[in-house]
């Protein structure tokens, strides 16, 4: 099973170039044409499209909407369209239950996109889904790792100095790349639709937080503040088709073995 990957060098694209075998990296198409994307795919010979690439700031979103518009809702669709039989795995994003009134967990049944960037992912899912029915499209979570690069709260954890601040009444998911990674050639046999993607929690951020620094052994204060919006999702449709993930602090916990003897250089 062939997958061509899109933004392969990306923060989740690397990942599965890593542990998917037969995984090939798509060309950029940040200026492909719909014409260009069709002889991409059909060139590579794939059976299955991975798309991980977007424009996932919320700020870049705002600033740029039209940069945004192509890369989260126009190339998808292209892909859609070049797909045909091939199965089509696309990332979408918990943000579309930011502007939900209720706390949560939400199934996928109701969202309320609060920003720019959570209104296109949204708009992708509804189109996508309506060229090609068997696509499968995440609501993926806020994702970490042991990585530099992107924003996370892992290295978030690691960095921090003092004191960090979290509420006990915010719920929100957190996934393990690694864990993404490992789930996505599962997708293939999973039927068309939108599926909340990720690790589910029972405790706040801030006992999260509190758990998770001891276990690392970060002698740092966790003080609790007002809550943000939750983004906590009920990910029982994914894990009836076998897709499994650890719950959020185990994962964390996963993630710090799997680094254990690089977390002293990254610590502050």
């Amino acid at each position: 099973m062939k997958m061509l990957v899109t933004g392969a060098k990306g923060f989740v694209g690397r990942k599965i170039m890593e542990y998917c075998k037969d995984a090939i990296a798509c060309p950029s198409l940040r200026d492909a044409s719909e014409d260009e994307v069709k002889r991409i795919v059909e060139e590579s010979g794939a059976d299955v499209i991975v798309h991980t690439a977007a424009v996932s700031d919320i700020s870049t979103c705002d600033r740029c909407p039209d940069m945004s518009w192509h890369a989260n809702v126009s190339l998808p669709v292209c892909l859609a369209k070049a797909s045909g039989k091939r199965k089509l795995i696309c990332f979408s994003s918990d943000q579309v239950y930011s502007g939900c009134g209720n706390p949560g967990p939400y199934t996928e049944t109701i969202v309320n996109p609060a920003n720019l960037y959570a209104r296109q992912k949204l708009e992708m899912e509804q189109r996508v889904l309506e060229i090609n029915g068997d696509a499968v499209l995440l609501r993926a979570e806020w994702m970490y790792d042991l990585y530099e690069h992107r924003d996370n709260y892992f290295m978030r954890i690691l960095k921090a100095e003092n004191e960090v601040y979290y509420s006990r009444r915010h719920f929100r998911g957190l996934t393990y790349v690694k864990e993404v990674a490992e789930n996505i050639e599962k997708l293939v046999s999973v039927p068309g639709g939108v599926y909340n993607f990720g690790s589910e929690t029972s405790q706040s951020m801030y006992d999260i937080t509190c758990a998770f620094t001891e276990y690392i052994g970060k002698k740092i204060r966790v003080i609790d503040v007002e809550p943000q919006h939750n983004l906590w999702m009920d990910t029982s449709k994914a894990r009836s088709f076998g897709i499994e993930f650890s719950d959020v602090l185990e994962g964390l916990k996963k993630c710090a073995d799997d680094y254990r003897d690089d977390l002293g250089r990254h610590m502050k």
